[in-house]
């Protein structure tokens, strides 16, 4: 008989990859897989897992009809509150257990009960606890002129009210390639930005890659990109000063996501009173510029002073 191919998908951001022949459960993953559940499937698995228990003490109570005292005979329902009163050492008095056999199963049950409470609420405060950055991406990446050189850009806003500190920001560039050998393989080269550290980082900030002759994307054309089907992958790891905790968040640009000779418009401003205000509205807005009648990266050194407040 044939093995049944097992496909389990994995996301992450814009990817998903199909995995074959992998163990889909992993009972030692049980921790990590109630966690990764979302809101809605962690409260259903709780239902089900508190309903069972009270299915499986209410059928023990029921194999002896004398256990409980006051129970109705032969009352599933009475057997099956009476272990709701005792899972939750509520204990209205109105039953009691009543034989040996009785004592046991109730005793065992409010251990289980006991064990139970305790996970379950270890289980909410870690999801309540565990850090996560609120950070917004911009839909696209731009690639444009700045302060005469050719340059790849992201923004990445911060949507929390209160400053991450120490930030570091990262890009990744994936592409295909082909080796020496004529093997057809996916490439990862760290690119270098103008800068990769902050020391707060309150609202909106523009991350640069400079292509210059030191760059993995020098020479390249939009062409090239989608022939070497390449994808930008960008990275923020900072601290939380609310929370005292690291947190991370990240992002990916397809061919499709990258625009060429666009610019990101002006978002910060400053109003009457002297304040410094940032447009939270037009983060995603690009504008064009004048396109040069030569290739963008035929001169790095092309001077386009309209770009220096970006």
């Amino acid at each position: 008989m044939r093995k049944r191919t097992r496909h389990i998908r994995v996301r992450s951001g814009q990817f998903e990859f199909v995995k074959l022949n992998a163990k889909e459960f992993d009972w030692r993953d049980t921790y990590h897989f109630i966690l990764t559940l979302s809101w809605p499937g962690f409260a259903g698995l709780v239902f089900v897992i508190y309903l069972s228990v009270n299915l499986i003490f209410a059928a023990l109570y029921k194999l002896d009809p004398h256990s409980i005292a006051e129970m109705a005979t032969g009352s599933f329902f009475d057997a099956f509150f009476f272990s709701v009163e005792t899972l939750a050492t509520v204990g209205y008095g109105h039953m009691y257990p009543e034989s040996f056999y009785g004592h046991l199963i109730t005793m065992l049950e409010i251990m289980v009960g006991l064990f139970g409470l305790a996970v379950i609420t270890g289980l909410i405060f870690v999801r309540f606890s565990r850090p996560t950055a609120r950070m917004h991406f911009s839909k696209v990446a731009v690639i444009a002129p700045f302060d005469g050189v050719p340059t790849l850009m992201i923004r990445v806003a911060n949507l929390r009210h209160q400053a991450m500190v120490e930030p570091e920001f990262r890009m990744l560039l994936l592409r295909n390639m082909i080796t020496s050998e004529g093997e057809d393989v996916r490439r990862f080269r760290s690119l270098k930005l103008e800068f990769d550290h902050l020391i707060a980082f309150p609202a909106v900030i523009t991350v640069r890659h400079p292509i210059n002759e030191e760059s993995p994307l020098f020479g390249m054309t939009e062409e090239d990109f989608r022939r070497q089907e390449v994808r930008i992958i960008a990275s923020i790891v900072g601290v939380d000063t609310v929370i005292v905790a690291p947190v991370q968040s990240h992002c990916d640009y397809n061919i499709d996501q990258i625009e060429w000779n666009r610019r990101f418009v002006e978002i910060y401003d400053q109003n009457e009173a002297g304040e410094y205000t940032v447009d939270y509205g037009r983060v995603d807005e690009t504008e064009a510029i004048a396109t040069p009648e030569h290739s963008l990266f035929s001169d790095p050194r092309i001077e386009h002073s309209s770009l220096e407040k970006q």
